[in-house]
């Protein structure tokens, strides 16, 4: 057995009686934006430590846990807390728990992030919706012997983020009257933020927002066709558009300040998700 798939198959056995429930949606929530799973109706939690040979992020603010429960009536998990590349993980492991969420029944993938503007026109508390993606500059997850069990040597990739997916989260948020824009995300690798010329490549490469995460698990996820949906909370604009260094706190700090429209944006998408499925 490809010993990828024989790691998966052994965190999914070491946890399968401890899912209460088959989700329907699988969220993933960026940096700062964690809280977001302690207002919905939980079931039970499980922690990564407690997953054999699951990948445990290391960064601030990330609590390391899925959470089990319902948005409304929609059952989901919820990973407060993703694993990234920069952290020395393999791309392997990376997007082990995309793929995890997908064996335990998840349908659809919904990903957030915390990221940095490209594009002149963005605000930080921005939200964007990503429309597309460039993920060339990191690891494909899809490199070394194909995982046949979960999808095909050679899979399309001209529709990631779902065009159905899409136009929920656009609706949704026109009737809760908060702006959301559309855009490119790119993945580079981190942990340093990009210098201006970086952010100056990704804008003419057509990138909209830059972050540390998110594209390499899409590609992981519609390998297994799984149906994907993004928000970007913009946390601040790139390096260079502004005369101001940038930190980790500061998005953090974004990340808070408009929580209760993610809050709101996030749960009412997830609701109009689950009448779909």
């Amino acid at each position: 057995m490809n010993a990828v798939y024989e790691k998966l198959l052994t965190c999914y056995n070491s946890i399968k009686d401890k899912i209460p429930f088959e989700p329907k949606v699988a969220l993933i929530l960026g940096s700062g934006l964690g809280d977001y799973a302690d207002g919905i109706e939980v079931v039970s939690t499980l922690s990564y430590h407690d997953i054999e040979g699951f990948p445990v992020s290391t960064v601030a603010g990330h609590k390391g846990q899925f959470v089990f429960g319902y948005v409304d009536k929609v059952p989901v998990v919820i990973m407060q807390g993703r694993v990234h590349y920069y952290e020395g993980y393999s791309m392997q492991d990376v997007v082990l728990p995309t793929r995890l969420m997908k064996l335990m029944g998840a349908k659809v993938l919904f990903l957030t992030n915390a990221a940095g503007s490209v594009n002149i026109e963005y605000e930080a508390g921005d939200f964007m919706m990503i429309t597309d993606q460039i993920s060339s500059l990191v690891p494909s997850p899809l490199i070394g012997q194909n995982l046949d069990e979960l999808g095909p040597r050679f899979c399309d990739m001209s529709e990631v983020y779902d065009k159905d997916l899409q136009e929920i989260l656009r609706t949704t948020a026109k009737d809760l009257q908060i702006r959301l824009r559309e855009g490119v995300y790119i993945q580079l690798t981190g942990p340093a933020f990009e210098t201006p010329a970086e952010v100056r490549m990704c804008r003419a490469l057509g990138a909209d927002a830059v972050g540390m995460s998110t594209t390499c698990e899409a590609v992981a996820a519609n390998h297994m066709q799984m149906k994907i949906c993004g928000i970007s909370c913009i946390s601040n604009l790139g390096c260079g558009i502004l005369d101001q260094p940038l930190s980790h706190e500061e998005v953090g700090e974004t990340a808070a300040r408009v929580a209760p429209l993610f809050k709101k944006l996030i749960t009412e998408s997830i609701i109009r998700i689950g009448k779909t499925l």
